[in-house]
C-alpha cells in the first residue's frame, strides 16, 4: 500500500490540512495520509500555544476513526528530543518502508536547506509540495539540490486556513466552525484547549 507522510505540529489539525492532504495523495495515487504530529518541532520557536503531544495525537487520532484514509504514527513524539524529519524518514525504512513520500507546504521549502542534514534527508525522501496561498516560491535562490523539488510542486485546494488563526478565534470565543472537523471542534471545547 503506498502511503504519503505528512508531518507537522498539527495544533490543531483543520480543514486546510486534511483537504490539502487528501487533493495530493490523491493526485500522487497514493492511498492513505499518514500523519505524524511532531513532539518538538525545530523550526518553530518554543510557545506556549503548543498543545500538549497528547492532546495533538488525540485530534490527529479522532479524524483517522472517522476516516478511514487518514492514519496516524506517533514516533516522533515517543522519540526523545527534537523531531528531525531524517530520523522519522529512517525509522520508516528501518520497518521496512521501500519510498518515503513527505508533504510539505509551499512555505517550508525556502526552510529545507536549514533542515538537519537536509542533503541527506534529500537523498532519503521524496518530498511533494502543496502550493500554498501567498507562497511564491524563490527557486533561485534555493541550493542547486533542492531546485529540483519544483518538478514536485503538486496543485492542491487553496484553503487560506492558519492554526494561529483558529487558536485567536479560540481565545476570542468565536466559533472554529467550518475551520476543523466537528470532531476536532468538539475535542478542543471538552479539553479546553488554546483558551487565554
Amino acid at each position: 500500500m503506498t502511503k504519503l507522510c505528512f508531518g507537522g505540529s498539527f495544533n490543531p489539525l483543520h480543514i486546510g490540512h486534511l483537504a490539502t492532504a487528501r487533493a495530493v495523495a490523491e493526485a500522487g495515487g497514493f492511498e492513505k495520509v499518514v500523519l505524524i504530529p511532531s513532539a518538538r518541532p525545530p523550526h518553530k520557536p518554543e510557545t506556549a500555544e503548543l498543545a500538549e503531544p497528547c492532546h495533538r495525537l488525540a485530534m490527529c487520532q479522532v479524524v483517522s476513526r472517522c476516516d478511514s484514509f487518514f492514519e496516524v504514527e506517533d514516533l516522533e513524539l515517543t522519540r526523545e528530543g527534537p523531531s528531525y524529519s531524517i530520523d522519522t524518514a529512517q525509522t520508516l525504512k528501518q520497518r521496512g518502508w521501500q519510498e518515503i513520500a513527505w508533504l510539505i507546504g509551499a512555505d517550508m521549502v525556502p526552510l529545507l536547506p536549514t533542515w538537519h542534514r537536509p542533503t541527506e534527508l534529500l537523498r532519503q525522501v521524496k518530498f511533494l509540495i502543496a502550493q500554498r496561498p501567498g507562497h511564491a516560491i524563490d527557486w533561485a535562490s534555493l541550493p542547486p539540490a533542492f531546485r529540483a523539488l519544483q518538478t514536485n510542486v503538486v496543485r492542491a485546494p487553496l484553503l487560506d486556513i492558519s492554526a494561529s488563526e483558529i487558536r485567536q478565534r479560540v481565545r476570542a470565543g468565536k466559533s472554529i466552525r467550518y475551520f476543523v472537523p466537528d470532531e476536532i471542534d468538539r475535542y478542543i471545547t471538552e479539553h479546553r484547549l488554546y483558551r487565554a
